[in-house]
């Protein structure tokens, strides 16, 4: 075969440099738009303050799952230290852009796709379908820059990838998925489907496997393996169960399931329409998406925004073979909840964050920069507003309560923390300067935590309250 026919010509270069040129710049300012009510506040919910707190103390020495631990990979809390050495720690907007950024390169990689499978037209349908459904859930779970936005640029680079037969690279995808949020591993399953149909030999498995595990490997020896094994997969077994909030959680689902079939209703019918096309992998991606959602039996809000990407090619998939006016409307649709969502997020009340604020203010008054503080609570954006450093690696209650699940207090107390926080808990907290007991009547409150209430006994004595929050101080 002449050497020239392995290469492009010059008539199909400049179609898909024109092409994208074209494409990319619109798509770009909507991914703009659709973001702009990230930028109106600080904070959007916890998840935000606590990758915030980690950056910081893994900026001036910490070590993940060892003084710095959460329940997640480590790829985000990196993102956000990254982030923060080029704009200083004290504000999320560089976070922000890089959450433009991965939205932007999501829609991108999803047109991609649907240009390769169903031509020019699908493609621009695919990346603006899905921008204005990004938006498509309470402000808190679609605004903030945590890990499920940046968990899809990677599920769609593994499809993309694996599309094209190119599975180390898919491999790798996959991997950082994973190292994102571990239900990003759930794209695996569709990646599996097109390797199994495309007919590669063991060459390709071996490349698919070897891309998988490099990452995932690097990066437990890169931080701690055994840390890394324990609190991203087997330290949790409380945390992910039904029992004792059966119907609290429920509702939350039924909610959250609600909010994203409106962000989506004009896509609904072109989806189910989908059903006749050979669309098996999309298919397949949706429903490992959906698993991942039930993963943990939580429903936040954000777990949905693993669904979109496939609901988006799939929509767009359907459309191609229907009247263009039912593209029109499904698109003018989808702006019209995507307006509806963004003003939602530009009048979104800000009650949580003001009352960090205030408790923030009270902390770093009370404190000198240099002194450790306890915040019992589950608002960690506390620490990073009062720029004190925790006294203890567990930033929330949850951890030692079982309460980060969203519970409404069934299993929720000592009995149910991660095993081995207790212990390590008491030999840190005693050296907190300041302890700020903010669970204001929760299920995770003194009177309820026995351990808590023997550490405040032995050493503090109560200095006043600020907007429900009990203020403790060394007793001298």
């Amino acid at each position: 075969m002449p050497a020239e026919l392995l290469l492009p010509s010059p008539a199909v270069s400049d179609s898909r440099t024109a092409y994208w040129s074209r494409l990319l710049p619109p798509l770009a300012a909507l991914a703009c738009v659709t973001r702009v009510p990230s930028f109106t506040r600080h904070l959007w919910n916890p998840d935000e303050g606590y990758l915030a707190v980690q950056a910081r103390l893994l900026a001036r020495g910490g070590q993940l799952y060892e003084t710095v631990v959460d329940r997640k990979p480590p790829l985000v809390p990196w993102l956000y230290e990254a982030a923060f050495a080029v704009t200083g720690s004290g504000t999320p907007a560089g976070v922000r852009v890089l959450a433009v950024l991965a939205q932007l390169l999501t829609a991108a990689l999803l047109a991609s796709l649907a240009r390769r499978r169903w031509g020019d037209t699908s493609g621009r349908t695919a990346g603006v379908l899905y921008l204005l459904i990004s938006v498509g859930l309470n402000p808190e779970d679609a605004q903030a820059a945590t890990f499920e936005v940046f968990l899809l640029p990677c599920t769609a680079a593994a499809m993309w990838c694996a599309d094209r037969r190119r599975w180390g690279a898919a491999g790798t995808a996959v991997a950082c998925a994973f190292l994102t949020k571990q239900a990003g591993g759930a794209v695996l399953l569709p990646v599996l489907w097109l390797y199994v149909v495309s007919g590669a030999g063991r060459r390709g498995v071996q490349r698919l496997v070897a891309g998988a595990l490099t990452p995932v490997l690097s990066t437990a020896l890169v931080t701690d393996p055994a840390g890394f094994l324990f609190w991203t997969m087997t330290g949790s077994g409380a945390y992910a169960t039904l029992t004792g909030s059966e119907l609290h959680v429920l509702a939350r689902g039924l909610a959250n399931t609600g909010i994203v079939a409106v962000a989506c209703a004009g896509l609904i019918a072109p989806v189910v329409r989908a059903r006749r096309a050979p669309t098996t992998d999309l298919w397949l991606w949706l429903l490992a998406s959906a698993g991942a959602v039930l993963l943990g039996l939580h429903f936040f809000g954000h777990y949905y925004l693993q669904l979109l990407p496939p609901v988006a090619l799939l929509a767009a998939g359907a459309l191609r073979a229907v009247p263009y006016d039912r593209t029109i409307t499904a698109v003018l649709t989808s702006a019209c909840a995507c307006a509806l969502f963004l003003t939602w997020g530009v009048l979104a009340p800000r009650t949580d964050l003001d009352h960090a604020r205030r408790v923030a203010q009270a902390v770093s008054s009370r404190t000198p920069p240099g002194d450790p503080v306890l915040i019992w609570g589950i608002h960690p954006e506390t620490y990073w507003l009062a720029d004190r450093a925790p006294a203890t690696r567990y930033l929330t209650a949850g951890l030692l309560t079982n309460y980060s699940g969203g519970r409404d207090g069934g299993r929720v107390g000592e009995r149910y923390a991660v095993r081995g926080t207790w212990t390590v808990f008491r030999r840190e907290a005693v050296s907190a300067a300041l302890v700020v007991d903010d669970s204001r009547g929760k299920s995770y409150a003194p009177e309820r935590v026995r351990g808590l209430r023997r550490l405040l006994a032995a050493g503090y004595e109560e200095a006043g309250t600020v907007d429900g929050a009990v203020l403790y101080v060394k007793r001298r």
